[in-house]
């Protein structure tokens, strides 16, 4: 295995882990994820139906992941990656132009979490492109 291939197989797992532990949080315990999450607080008011739905979503999305990090098919891969960025990029927007209620800190750390957010999959959608599959999976290649 190549370091590249490597390199995506962990970044795959690392959004899915992401995907899971905030879905589980935001599922399960709404009220948590409001008050105790960085930065969640800042932007009220708190609902409990859209929290256990971003957690429902975050959930859906990582069985996606979890699909694309076993199989490593190419698609599927490719897929999870443009899914996650279908919403990590309005998301990000969103929280660049709603700052007013966070301290520089605050702002500067959310900031810097949301564009690696962006980041991290746009560079695992790059690097599909630079390996070469056989039969549409990284692994037989």
């Amino acid at each position: 295995m190549n370091a590249r291939l490597t390199t995506l197989r962990a970044g795959v797992w690392f959004l899915t882990v992401v995907e899971i532990a905030i879905g589980l949080v935001a599922t399960l315990a709404p009220r948590a994820f409001y008050d105790y999450v960085p930065w969640v607080d800042l932007i009220p008011p708190f609902s409990e139906h859209l929290m256990r739905d971003y957690g429902a979503m975050n959930l859906s999305l990582a069985l996606v992941f979890v699909v694309a990090a076993i199989t490593m098919e190419r698609r599927m891969v490719r897929i999870a990656l443009g899914a996650y960025l279908l919403f990590a990029i309005p998301h990000l927007i969103f929280h660049l132009t709603h700052l007013e209620h966070f301290t520089t800190a605050g702002a500067v750390g959310q900031t810097i979490v949301l564009t690696v957010a962006v980041l991290l999959p746009v560079a695992l959608l790059i690097l599909t492109a630079t390996l070469s599959s056989r039969r549409g999976s990284f692994d037989a290649g």
